[in-house]
Parts: structure tokens; sequence; C-alpha cells
């Protein structure tokens, strides 16, 4: 019988300005479907504690700790005997974090990185809060939100001696198509990022302008006060994923913003792409590499270096066209990017894990 997981993340609880809470919850609903516990250890902070919108998750069990020597102390039974234990990117003290779980002897000590380009990004400028450099080979298994070439760089420049892709991944039960009335020509989800807001200046903004006539919408938390935006673009300042669906249905098509370093590595889904495929809405993203190996350009995903293909893509794409684009895309999420999928790319990663890990880990 497989062993219980423990996972130290980010946030599970609160999804209020990060896409962590999201990406966790699909897995962990994927895994509690294939059979397998799960105890997510969360630290507490005023900003998540004060705006929780999953506080008793019926997937997992959900625990919170103030420190990390309570937590060690408190769990260490279940952590040595754990089929592995993960440690999420931007886990509060990541790096004290995880030279503590080092040091007891674990079955497999493994790192999720969400934000893995960002983190190489931190790494290269000497930032090691959350992870360092030098723990990088000590992971058992290296689970990155980014494929192709990422996983070559985390080898071959970091020591990582096992990166594994783990893309997000959408809960298929809670998104799907409904039948809602259309409010939005073009809408865009996600937390306000500096190196994403000339993408959203371009790809939304500008077309806002340019088509007072049509209605757009951009939902998510800290975007300055002084952006300019047009009257015909509405604004919601926190959109809790129980609403997601909801909100994607509502679109004629949504739109996809990818940040600097994930553009520039590429290979970088965001968790936007297969929310909105498994709803059914078509999609306009910013152009990256192994974007199109995912969701086939003009198949599955109109790709837009600009305002015009934006302008194109809302006037003049027949309607046949954007129903196929988002049936075929509709049809790639559901086959390959579940929670449940990903939940068996884990289990079955772990798996290997434990059949070439010594009996513990111990720090040298």
């Amino acid at each position: 019988m497989s062993g219980e997981i423990v996972i130290f993340g980010l946030s599970l609880s609160s999804s209020w300005g990060n896409g962590h809470a999201t990406t966790f919850r699909a897995l962990l609903r994927g895994l509690h479907a294939e059979g397998r516990r799960v105890l997510f250890l969360e630290r507490r902070q005023p900003w998540y504690q004060e705006n929780q919108d999953l506080a008793d998750p019926d997937f997992c069990e959900l625990r919170f700790y103030d420190e990390i020597p309570e937590a060690l102390a408190r769990y260490r039974d279940r952590l040595e005997d754990a089929e592995a234990v993960i440690v999420g990117s931007y886990v509060p003290e990541g790096q004290r974090l995880i030279d503590a779980l080092d040091r007891l002897p674990l079955r497999q000590l493994c790192f999720y990185d969400i934000d893995t380009p960002v983190t190489m990004d931190l790494l290269d400028k000497g930032d090691e809060t959350h992870l360092a450099r030098r723990q990088m080979p000590r992971f058992d298994a290296y689970f990155s939100f980014s494929g192709g070439k990422v996983l070559d760089r985390l080898r071959e420049v970091y020591g990582t001696p096992n990166p594994q892709p783990l893309y997000c991944a959408v809960d298929e039960g809670a998104y799907q198509p409904m039948e809602v009335p259309s409010r939005w020509d073009l809408g865009y989800l996600g937390t306000y990022s500096p190196d994403r807001q000339p993408g959203l200046e371009a790809l939304l903004i500008e077309p806002a302008r340019r088509l007072p006539q049509m209605r757009f919408v951009v939902a998510g938390s800290m975007f300055p006060g002084d952006i300019e935006w047009p009257e015909n673009v509405e604004r919601i300042e926190h959109l809790p994923p129980a609403q997601h669906a909801e909100f994607y249905n509502a679109q004629r098509f949504t739109l996809n913003i990818t940040r600097a370093a994930m553009r520039r590595l590429g290979w970088s889904p965001s968790v936007r792409l297969f929310e909105a495929a498994a709803c059914g809405t078509p999609i306009i993203s910013d152009r990256w590499q192994g974007l199109d190996e995912l969701l086939p350009e003009d198949r599955a995903v109109l790709i837009a270096d600009g305002p015009d293909q934006v302008v194109e893509a809302l006037t003049a794409l027949p309607e046949t066209r954007r129903q196929a684009l988002a049936a075929e895309a509709r049809r790639i999420v559901l086959s390959g990017h579940t929670g449940r999928a990903r939940a068996r790319e884990l289990a079955t990663q772990l798996a290997l894990g434990a059949q070439s890990a010594p009996a513990a880990i111990s720090a040298g």
C-alpha cells in the first residue's frame, strides 16, 4: 500500500494573489481520486489567513504551522514515514526548511517548482531566500511546471540530478462548459505582474480602445491604481476559484499572458490555458516556445503578437472557427492535463524514486 505524501506549500487555503493554490487543489484532488493520502502543511501568514477561500478541504488533510521547528517536531513521525516529502516553491523560509528536512531520515525529499523560470532568475541574481543553489542536487526529484529545455538547464546548470515535468492541470469536475449569458468579448484572469503588464496593454487594453463597442474584463488583484482602463474594460479585484468556470464561460475569448522569464525559456503553460480550455472558451495567447506543442496554433489556440491579431479575432473570425478552436483545445486538455492525470504522473515518478533511492536520506 502506498504511503502518505507530505507537502509543504505556499498556500492551499487561499488563492488571493497566488496561483499556487489553484495548482495544488487540482493536483491534490487528483491524488485523492487515485486513493492517495496527502498532508498539506501551510505556514500561517496574515494575508492568506485573512483571505481564505478553502479552509477545510475534503480531499486532503490541511494543517497550519507558525515556525519550522514546530512543524518538524509535531509531524516528525509522519514526515519520516511518508513515501515522499515535497517542498513547493516560494514557501516562507524555504532554504531553512529544506536544510532542516534534509537532516531527517526521509524516504524521498522532492521539490515542486511552480515558478521554475522565475526561480532560475532569482538564483542567477543571488536571491536564495526560498531555495539555495547548493540544495538543488540534494533532491530525489525536482518537479517543474516548466518542461522542454528548462529541464536540461536544471540538470546541466544547476546540478539537479532528476528534473521531471509536472505541469499545471485543471480539475475537470469544476471546469466545464456552462449555459451562462455572454458578458464579455475578451477577458483576462491573473494577478498583476509588472512583466505581464506590457502584454496586457498590447493584447487587451489597446484592442479595447480600438473596439469601444465591445466588452472586456480584467479580473485579478494588486493592479496599481494609476492604470488608465478604457471605459469598456470591467475590473474585478478578486475572483475566487469557485467562480472561475462561470467567468470563462461568460467570455467569447479569454486571454493568456505569460511572465517574461517563462516566455523567454518556454514550455511554461499557465493554469489559465487548461481552465479555459476545459470550459470550452477559445484562447488567445502571447507567443512562447512550446505552446504549439501543447495547443497547436490556429487549431486549438490563436497566438497574437500584437493588438492587430486580437482585433481581427474579435471582429472577423467566423463563429464556426471559434467553436472549433474551443473544441480542439478542450479535447487535448481533457485527454492529458487534468488533475487526475497529473496525479498519476507524480505517483509514477515517486514510485520509481522509491525503487532507486536508498532506505533513508541523511545529510552529508
